[in-house]
């Protein structure tokens, strides 16, 4: 395992990247609040009708997770062509846009193209933050810092339930939820206004033959100001090295390999898509967005309603933030995989108890068994948000080489999307007339899904982005372990050399 020298430019370019996190967080959970809220299910008449309010809400789900694939599609060639850093400027202003319009809808057709757009832009941020995360991360703390991407993600959750809770007390029926569709603008806009602060991405910059500057970001992302640290002077000198010799490798291979098309006929390159689609699709197939988007039904099933439900759902999202950050901390001694397995076990035994509580008490005035339907779900989310939640952006960001690694993210987010547009689209239907027998197909999925994910997915804590391609039979330019006393002196002298060009 490789030291971990961040620095305070590091840590600050990581906290600002996470803005984007919240928005994406932000706007995926205001709606299960705003479904809610009095207000809005008078003004667009959805109070009476219950089919009809089940197809809108449906609908609203299901064309934000198919902006979501429209964005995630674009964000792999925007992020190639023109860099990380005016991809995220892009998606946040179209992040902004959407949320005006939402807040702004004056009927149901309004606001399906507002969540729409709003789609476009979550789901160009959800691919582009943990992948500019990982190319400034430093190896053995990569899960530490790439899992605030998923951890600031649930704390969007959480401020929307918290506003939503304090919204629904209001008066006024148009704050109720005009207000908290408002509000998802300003981590955007606050994301843009910081973007200043934020360097282009060092591994982009290589692919682009920037040298010189990519070397600047490095060694800034490693070394505090003005304080000289020669071990961690020497540490940037060597991941430079690598990193240089790594692109001129892959550069020269994807050329000779015929570009583009190897990322489905080069089997180690198909192997990674398929893995990371898999991991975004498992997470989702274990019934997370649907207990959350319904949580609702869920706690009216269980007996209970009105104002307490949203608290109860903001104390679940609180719940589930504790338990992201708490997996950014362990993931880089767990390792990925053993976490999500780990996450994946919980939740199928959770859910199956949460089963069987709605199955036996569900529509009776029964306390205790209500109760404890109730504390299963919080147990649910506490072994999906400690193991799965973080821990599968950082898998999918880390996986694939750099000249691939927008595509691919891209390519494993549609996972998210696919899986959440059946899943979400099919899930106000499903939970009026089968019930809890719905989160049953989920339990057996998951039993599934951990079979595959203990015998077919690869370890990669502790290894360079670069390093990750031996766990995949491909080529390493470099590596860390081989590079002894005598190869290390010579990095020193050759990064003016490489600052050029190669």
């Amino acid at each position: 395992m490789h030291g971990g020298h961040y620095s305070a430019f590091n840590i600050r370019i990581i906290l600002i990247l996470t803005l984007g996190s919240l928005t994406y967080g932000y706007a995926f959970s205001v709606i299960s609040n705003t479904f809610g809220q009095p207000g809005f299910l008078q003004y667009f008449s959805l109070s009476g009708n219950a089919s009809y309010t089940n197809k809108i809400e449906g609908s609203i789900s299901g064309l934000f997770s198919a902006g979501g694939i429209l964005g995630a599609l674009t964000v792999g060639y925007m992020c190639d062509k023109h860099g990380r850093k005016i991809t995220m400027n892009t998606a946040a202003l179209i992040c902004i846009i959407g949320g005006a319009l939402q807040a702004g809808s004056i009927n149901v057709a309004m606001l399906l193209v507002a969540r729409f757009i709003t789609g476009c832009g979550i789901g160009m941020m959800v691919v582009l933050i943990p992948i500019f995360q990982a190319e400034i991360s430093p190896p053995s703390s990569r899960g530490l810092l790439v899992g605030q991407h998923g951890a600031w993600i649930v704390f969007g959750y959480a401020i929307a339930s918290w506003v939503g809770v304090g919204t629904f007390y209001s008066s006024d029926l148009s704050f109720q939820w005009r207000f908290p569709l408002a509000l998802q603008c300003v981590f955007p806009l606050g994301l843009f206004c910081c973007s200043p602060w934020v360097p282009e991405s060092p591994r982009w910059l290589l692919m682009q033959g920037r040298h010189a500057e990519s070397w600047d970001i490095i060694s800034r992302l490693h070394v505090d100001g003005s304080i000289v640290d020669t071990n961690k002077v020497s540490y940037a000198q060597k991941e430079f090295h690598q990193m240089v010799k790594q692109v001129e490798m892959d550069s020269h291979a994807w050329i000779a390999g015929g570009g583009a098309r190897q990322m489905y006929s080069k089997v180690s390159y198909r192997k990674r898509m398929m893995i990371g689609f898999f991991t975004q699709y498992a997470a989702q197939a274990t019934g997370a967005m649907v207990v959350s988007n319904y949580m609702v039904n869920l706690y009216n099933d269980l007996g209970f309603n009105g104002g307490l439900v949203l608290i109860l759902g903001a104390l679940y999202v609180t719940v589930a933030t504790m338990a992201n950050f708490l997996a950014s901390f362990v993931m880089d001694f767990i390792g990925r995989v053993r976490l999500l397995i780990i996450g994946m076990i919980g939740c199928m035994i959770t859910l199956s108890l949460e089963c069987a509580m709605e199955a036996e008490y569900m529509g009776t005035n029964n306390r205790v068994g209500n109760s404890l339907g109730v504390f299963f779900i919080f147990c649910f989310i506490f072994f999906y948000a400690g193991g799965i939640d973080a821990t599968s952006y950082v898998y999918c960001s880390e996986i694939f080489p750099t000249h691939i690694r927008s595509q691919g993210m891209a390519f494993s987010m549609i996972g998210t999307f696919l899986s959440t547009v059946v899943f979400l689209e099919a899930g106000p239907t499903a939970l009026s007339t089968i019930r809890w027998y719905y989160y049953v197909m989920f339990i057996c999925l998951t039993a599934i899904h951990v079979t595959i994910i203990w015998r077919h997915f690869p370890e990669t804590k502790g290894l360079s982005l670069e390093e990750i391609n031996m766990r995949f039979g491909d080529e390493v330019a470099v590596h860390f372990s081989a590079a002894g006393d005598d190869s290390s002196r010579n990095y020193e002298s050759n990064i003016p050399e490489e600052k050029e060009g190669i």
